[in-house]
């Protein structure tokens, strides 16, 4: 919105110049460096967002290319909307695959392809609060590639968010990006409001309390020239509205009701005795135009004058626009927006077409969150429908509910859906939709009942001539229980099938399982799995394959292979919208790091993974342990939270890929800390689970952890090489292996099991430049028993936290840097001089090798020194 200084019309801003020479700069650096950026433009609602980028680039339609999209304010939103009206400026390929059914990466490609055809662009996505998953998808791919073109990328959102909302996650994961900057927008100064109120003799001290300086509630309240200020905008608009004509205040309910825009066609069809008192609506300051109708100049006006209106008058005007909307003048119709307005006209049979048509719509773009929520909506109208028909649009919500990570919804509708097979009576359906239950169930670590429904599944469909469900039910209970036997037996049905599909996933769980005890054969299958998965086109398949290579070859601690495989599994899952895949891999990729001695590095991949709020334990899990032990091996507070959620995650679960890290994180930790007494009842279970289960690796490294707390016992021939040496009392064997695997902490630890100096001080060395203050104290310890002397101190303690040697003052600093503050503001919160704090905000910037402020605090998020929710 346009905040006003002398009258209605007036454009001028007030406190808005320093954004505004912002996103200049950020356009010459496009132009002249041909790189993009992606700014991130977030503030509360009515503070300006839209104002404000409409006249940069009001500014600059001379001089750049300018696209412009707006997210819709539907219950559930239509997939791709934004990108809808930038593929009709754009045209070409981009509205080709965005009114097609384009995924989201091919939807991005071709976008990054068309801003990089005209430089410089501008390119505007307004409102993403409202994205639905595909646009949010797109975003995300957006801010991954946005440097490799000429464009500036403005992204704005209301930054009312929870923590779970999917946008909060997705500007955490961006946060790390080097082109991806923020940019809040504040509200107004009590100055400001002031000077605005000044000409309306209106108490500017009551306005500005009253409105806490948004600029749309000041301009609301300024403009409704009541003789007292209205408590809360909805009466503010109300009040302005109140002084239109009855025929252009019908005007203004027809566009209340029909979002995101009033197309003239449109309200001809809902208020056609009305359509002629649009530029009195204009006028009025209330709507602005566009080249596709009228809009609300803000969404809180908007809504306040649909919440106004009378509940029939509401229905009226919706069903109007259902009939209006479904035979459109050109173009096919929007299912989203048909199925919002059946809904809101309270038409089942509407809903009941409408909406399904749009669920596939959505997940067909993967917009899988969308999708979920059209199927709900055609559920609540569906008590008349047969029960095979609910049965289906259940089964359908489980499977999108479980895509979108929304597994306590898609357990409850999977549940259902069973129920209505078992009353049909049909066996088939009822054993493939216990096979998706045990598939869901096991994704929140429900893993005994998973196990149950997955071998009911197995004996309802045995009883029947065998088919596709019976495979896929025996691929569920392999990922379950003995891998071996119910893949080859899925595998051979796979075969008889002609099921490439299916045999991917066998010849998966196969690979996997000979991987993790030790067999070479068994990345070979993983390979030639994933090989398959691609040239069958298999999207979905290519993930899960990658996630379990790259899992098999961590675990193993094959890590050159490893970052080549993660590497690829990234880039595909980034690409393909595999989104979940991508959680796993990065929850490996910290593991990676972490052994290989980055411990800045995956505590920023670690952290990545903690902020999203999935519903899935392992990846969680894992990213937990990581940060947990990147915390404790520093000597840094708060492992104890990390692990004790991944403990809490994990040990449920009686699975030992899950509960095994986090049983050998505890035991590592009890020894950092001189608790040896705890490492036997730590470590007990989760050792003999690995033992039976022959996973070399696992039982090795508990193993170790019970041998340092004096714990001896036969388990050589269960461990893998490197710890076998380690608990034969072989540390130089040990540490040989550890140093060409890429393991310099685990080589420092074996060679701190020696019994010499020489060793012992080679241990220490490396400990103290990894920065492993508590390993290193332990070693000390040992070599001042032995009489040595001259041991180095290591560095101090202020400085050897964070990987670029900043002091504590500097943190301090740079952490109020990264919330905005000015170097004046930073002074008086700290109690220093401003010369002191020029000081330390130079010294940031040269030690992290950045130009910029906003340098500073994202490449401090990169590197983990600060929190991503600054």
């Amino acid at each position: 919105m346009t905040t006003l200084i002398t009258g209605e019309h007036s454009t001028e801003l007030l406190e808005r110049q320093g954004e505004l020479d912002a996103l200049a700069a950020l356009l010459d650096d496009v132009r002249e460096q041909r790189r993009g950026w992606l700014v991130l433009v977030a503030g509360e609602a009515g503070v300006g967002k839209t104002a404000l980028l409409r006249r940069f680039c009001d500014e600059r339609r001379n001089s750049a290319r300018i696209l412009w999209g707006a997210c819709d304010a539907l219950y559930t939103p239509s997939p791709l909307g934004p990108l809808i009206e930038v593929a009709e400026s754009s045209g070409g390929e981009v509205e080709a695959l965005v009114h097609g059914a384009a995924k989201p990466y091919e939807v991005a490609t071709a976008l990054m392809h068309e801003l990089g055809r005209h430089a410089p662009s501008v390119l505007v996505l307004e409102d993403v609060h409202w994205a639905d998953e595909a646009t949010l998808d797109v975003v995300r791919l957006l801010g991954r590639k946005v440097e490799g073109v000429p464009a500036l990328v403005l992204v704005s959102y209301r930054d009312e968010l929870d923590r779970v909302h999917p946008l909060r996650v997705l500007a955490g994961e961006l946060s790390t990006s080097q082109a991806v900057r923020r940019l809040r927008v504040d509200p107004l100064s009590p100055e400001a409001v002031a000077r605005l109120a000044e000409p309306h003799g209106v108490d500017a001290a009551v306005l500005y309390r009253n409105t806490g300086g948004n600029p749309f509630f000041v301009t609301e309240v300024l403009a409704a020239v009541d003789a007292e200020i209205p408590n809360t905008v909805r009466d503010a608009v109300l009040a302005r509205a109140a002084r239109l004509s009855p025929e252009a205040r019908d005007l203004l309910d027809a566009v209340a009701a029909v979002p995101p825009r009033g197309e003239t066609w449109l309200l001809e069809a809902l208020a056609p005795e009305a359509i002629d008192r649009v530029e009195e609506c204009l006028a009025s300051g209330m709507l602005s135009s566009g080249p596709e109708g009228v809009v609300f100049r803000h969404e809180l006006a908007r809504l306040a004058i649909e919440e106004s209106l009378p509940s029939d008058r509401r229905v009226i005007l919706h069903r109007k626009a259902l009939g209006a909307l479904a035979a459109p003048p050109t173009g096919s119709p929007d299912l989203a927006r048909l199925s919002h307005h059946a809904e809101a006209a309270g038409d089942a049979e509407a809903v009941l077409r409408f909406a399904p048509e749009a669920a596939v719509r959505a997940a067909s773009l993967g917009a899988h969150r969308e999708a979920a929520a059209q199927y709900a909506r055609a559920l609540r109208f569906g008590d008349h429908l047969q029960l095979e028909e609910r049965a289906d649009l259940l089964g359908r919500r489980a499977a999108e509910c479980y895509l979108a990570d929304e597994n306590d919804e898609a357990i409850e509708a999977q549940r259902a859906a069973l129920e209505c097979y078992r009353k049909l009576g049909d066996r088939r359906r009822e054993g493939d939709s216990l096979r998706s239950l045990s598939e869901i169930l096991w994704c929140p670590g429900r893993v005994a009942e998973s196990e149950r429904a997955g071998r009911e599944a197995v004996a309802v469909l045995e009883e029947l001539p065998p088919g596709r469900e019976l495979a896929l039910a025996y691929c569920n209970l392999a990922s379950l229980v003995d891998v071996v036997d119910w893949s080859q037996r899925a595998l051979e049905l796979a075969e008889r099938l002609s099921d490439t599909a299916i045999a991917v996933r066998a010849l998966t769980f196969l690979g996997f399982a000979a991987s993790l005890r030790g067999r070479p054969e068994g990345i070979e299958k993983l390979n030639r799995a994933l090989e398959l998965a691609r040239r069958a086109g298999l999207p979905g398949l290519v993930g899960n394959t990658f996630d379990m290579l790259v899992l098999a070859l961590v675990h193993t601690r094959s890590h050159a292979a490893a970052t080549e495989s993660l590497d690829a599994g990234i880039r595909y899952c980034s690409e393909h919208g595999l989104e979940l895949y991508r959680l796993y891999l990065l929850a490996y990729q910290a593991r990676s790091e972490l052994d290989r001695g980055q411990w800045a590095e995956a505590a920023v991949t670690a952290a990545a993974v903690v902020r999203v709020p999935r519903a899935s334990t392992m990846p969680r899990t894992l990213a937990q342990v990581v940060l947990g032990l990147v915390r404790a091996r520093r000597g840094d507070p708060g492992q104890s939270a990390s692990l004790d959620e991944a403990w809490a995650l994990s040990q449920p679960t009686g699975e030992s890929l899950r509960f095994g890290p986090a049983a050998a994180a505890r035991a590592e930790v009890a020894w950092l800390e001189g608790r040896h007494e705890e490492i036997a009842d730590a470590t007990q279970t989760a050792l003999e689970l690995a033992a039976r289960e022959n996973l070399p690796w696992l039982t090795g490294e508990l193993a170790s952890w019970r041998r340092r707390a004096g714990i001896e016992e036969a388990i050589l021939e269960h461990a893998a090489e490197p710890y076998a040496a380690q608990i034969a009392g072989d540390w130089a064997r040990a540490a040989q292996l550890w140093t060409a695997l890429g393991c310099p902490y685990e080589a420092a630890l074996a060679l701190a099991d020696a019994d010499e100096e020489e060793p012992l001080r080679r241990a220490l060395d490396e400990l103290q430049h990894l920065g492993a203050r508590p390993a290193a104290a332990i070693v000390a310890r040992r070599l001042r028993a032995r009489g040595a002397t001259g041991l180095p101190r290591g560095p101090r303690p202020t400085t050897e936290v964070n990987p670029v040697g900043l002091t504590a003052r500097e943190m301090e600093v740079l952490a109020l840097v990264a919330q905005g503050l000015r170097n004046a503001q930073i002074a008086e919160r700290l109690v220093l001089t401003a010369k002191t704090v020029d000081h330390h905000v130079s010294a940031i910037l040269r030690k992290l090798d950045v130009r910029t402020r906003g340098q500073a605090s994202a490449e401090a998020i990169r590197l983990g020194l600060i929190g991503q929710d600054r």
